[in-house]
């Protein structure tokens, strides 16, 4: 499965940071639109591969100890318990991935004590949750497994494992948790150097809990809780050698608007982790169900596909680790229109993954009964299941060398929409479905069939998007209704005033801020904020045009499935520096971009918002930006959409509130020409103010 754990994720983020700087650099710095592509992809992408694939085989070597000293009912024993650890995981990522967030696009924009404020409020609704999902677990455990799909004769191992597992969760959810932010504050080695210190000590306690003091699978909980004590350990002393921000008590107390936002940037992470219990939760009741109808028993197919996709786990590793090092030569190389090196990059990263996927096919239908085998023994049936599971459920497993590297690369290009259906088609839209519907037929076969049902409808939705994208490579004209600003002022105030302006596509706004702009002889910022942008960053004025200003409901969901230094969080923290110094330096009129939130506690500050009847606004758009009427209506409703969104994710508020301006104004009541003439009024009268 291309589900990531905790571990995955932690892997990739590692990476993540080794690949940000080269995406900064400039055009003529930047290696990643000239160095050779089978190089980059090296040097980017085995570190990726790396981790992944220690952080995979961690989570194996967990399992073949079990395997060997409970044997299998106690790896069908975790298996159970494994949703339960998810849930937890799920929070401890909201508010570890959403403190993130928030740290770096406060600190984007100078504002460390708000930062602060984030991180320690992530940190705190991290300890809360925690404290009551573990004792919520050790209250409700046996019911939780009811759920999970445990039957009778795994109840006792899990439960003898599972009450260990909830007294380590707040160890858990609190390190890992920590582990996100000590990542965003820039020390990613500290962070890793704690996950693996846990996992080593881990795989040395196994064995001498499950061997030497013969207490089976509780032993191997408490070795799985005293190594994540210790990564709770590392990660505690961290707090005061923050390099960023610096945290006080008064920070640790819950503030409702803050909690929200960091939730709300994490919210991504969650959604993954949780449809990822959902999928396991109904994979053991339907295993449980047909399994007893069968001569296999309920507890072999629910021990036997847990490892399956385990092993799968460590394919979908290295094809995840591949294209997620190549995800910024992608990135860079498309916005700079250099598609002849995206096609490239592109043909290799598949070549190579279809290669990797089709040797795992080979090994996955040949010598199933030895990779089972690495487990721990079973008995006749359980060795013909396990050759059943492997060679049924991922009998499709090719397909993975295409569909995950689709995904990684519509997010790479900027088409979240794409990205986040390739990442939500093969388990939310496929598997699940097909596994009820093809258990009610043929039972535990059906299950087991599902796989590759999944398998293959993702991979043919992901051929024919991407098919269809590189060939429109170079063909796609973003329609700009920016304005080419005149250069040459007259400054005719005696005081330096910054007017914003937010307005409703087809309301005429940037034709007012222009009117004023020549009325008041000052400068109108807007598409030069694109150029700046441009020349800082390397990619091309039409990649910012179409990814600035802009979020659809989809965005947030590609950080989760697949990792990604998220382009839109960039160019936000990078325009909103140049926002800060245009504003700091002169007068001027600034066209959108939450320059009224970013800008909104300076004094010298008048704030507008434009809108307008939508009759006017079709009319403005078919007779300025040549669209069809027809079609008019829907468009404006759709970018209007995308600017609230990205207000919203930005500011947490809403766009069209008015309480966020100094004024609003119906630019058809008095015509652009007065409205321009009454907010001019408003500047001399605020610059009197100021006086």
């Amino acid at each position: 499965m291309q589900k990531l754990t905790k571990c995955d994720k932690n892997g990739i983020l590692d990476c993540a940071k080794k690949l940000e700087g080269g995406r900064k650099m400039n055009n003529e710095e930047n290696i990643l639109g000239y160095e050779k592509i089978g190089k980059l992809i090296r040097k980017f992408s085995i570190p990726c591969i790396i981790s992944l694939l220690v952080n995979s085989l961690y989570n194996i070597v967990d399992q073949i100890f079990i395997g060997w000293g409970v044997g299998y009912l106690g790896n069908g024993a975790t298996n159970v318990v494994f949703p339960l650890t998810m849930i937890c995981l799920a929070f401890s990522l909201m508010f570890g991935d959403g403190a993130s967030a928030y740290l770096s696009l406060k600190l984007g924009e100078k504002k460390k004590e708000e930062a602060s404020k984030g991180v320690a409020n992530g940190i705190s609704l991290c300890v809360i949750i925690s404290i009551i999902l573990c004792a919520g677990t050790l209250i409700f455990l046996p019911q939780l497994l009811n759920v999970f799909g445990c039957t009778d004769v795994l109840r006792e191992y899990a439960l003898s494992y599972g009450y260990v597992i909830a007294i380590g969760l707040p160890f858990t959810m609190i390190g890992t948790t920590l582990n996100s932010i000590i990542r965003a504050d820039g020390a990613p080695k500290y962070a890793m150097t704690s996950m693996v210190s846990g996992a080593i000590l881990n795989v040395i306690l196994d064995p001498i809990f499950i061997f030497v003091f013969k207490m089976g699978v509780q032993g191997a909980a408490i070795a799985t809780v005293i190594s994540q004590i210790l990564t709770f350990i590392i990660n505690i002393l961290y707090i005061n050698k923050f390099k960023t921000i610096k945290l006080t008590k008064q920070e640790f107390k819950i503030n409702v608007g803050v909690a929200k936002k960091v939730s709300t940037l994490g919210i991504s992470s969650f959604i993954t982790q949780m449809s990822f219990v959902v999928l396991v939760a109904v994979e053991n009741n339907l295993l449980s169900k047909y399994g007893s109808e069968s001569k296999f028993g309920s507890e072999i197919p629910i021990t036997v596909l847990g490892i399956v996709m385990k092993i799968s786990q460590i394919l979908n590793s290295i094809i995840i680790g591949l294209a997620a090092g190549a995800q910024p030569i992608i990135g860079y190389n498309y916005g700079a229109k250099k598609y002849d090196r995206v096609k490239q990059t592109l043909k290799t990263v598949l070549g190579i993954s279809l290669i990797i996927s089709t040797i795992a096919f080979i090994l996955f239908q040949t010598i199933p009964d030895k990779l089972i085998s690495i487990f721990g023994s079973g008995d006749e049936l359980y060795m013909e299941f396990a050759c059943l599971g492997f060679r049924t459920f991922l009998m499709l497993c090719i397909c993975n060398g295409v569909q995950i590297p689709s995904g990684i690369f519509f997010q790479a290009i900027g088409k979240s929409v794409k990205s986040a259906a390739l990442s939500l088609s093969r388990q939310i839209l496929f598997l699940i479905p097909a596994m009820i519907i093809l258990s009610n037929f043929f039972g535990i076969t059906g299950i087991l069939a599902a796989g590759p049902v999944a398998d293959g409808l993702a991979f043919v939705i992901a051929a024919i998007l991407l098919v269809l994208e590189v060939r429109h490579f170079g063909k796609e004209k973003v329609k700009s209704e920016a304005l080419i600003d005149d250069t040459s002022t007259d400054n005719q105030l005696n005081k330096q005033i910054v007017i914003t302006i937010s307005r409703e596509y087809g309301s005429g706004g940037r034709y007012i801020g222009r009117i004023i702009a020549d009325k008041l002889g000052i400068k109108l910022y807007d598409k030069e904020f694109i150029t700046k942008l441009a020349q800082e960053t390397g990619l091309s004025e039409e990649y910012i045009e179409s990814k600035e200003q802009k979020r659809d409901v989809l965005s947030g969901l590609n950080n989760g499935y697949y990792f990604g230094i998220d382009n839109a969080d960039e160019l936000f923290i990078k325009e909103a520096e140049l926002i800060t110094k245009t504003a700091e330096e002169q007068s001027c009129v600034i066209i959108g971009r939450c320059s009224d939130f970013i800008l909104k506690d300076k004094e010298n500050v008048l704030k507008v918002f434009v809108y307008s009847d939508m009759e006017d606004k079709i009319k403005r758009a078919t007779e300025f930006y040549g669209m069809n009427k027809q079609k008019a209506e829907k468009e404006i409703k759709r970018i209007d959409k995308l600017r609230a969104n990205h207000y919203k994710h930005y500011t947490d508020k809403e766009w069209a509130n008015h309480s966020n301006y100094d004024i609003c104004i119906n630019s058809d009541t008095l015509g652009v020409e007065k409205a321009a003439d009454l907010i001019c009024q408003m500047i001399r009268d605020k610059e009197a103010i100021l006086a």
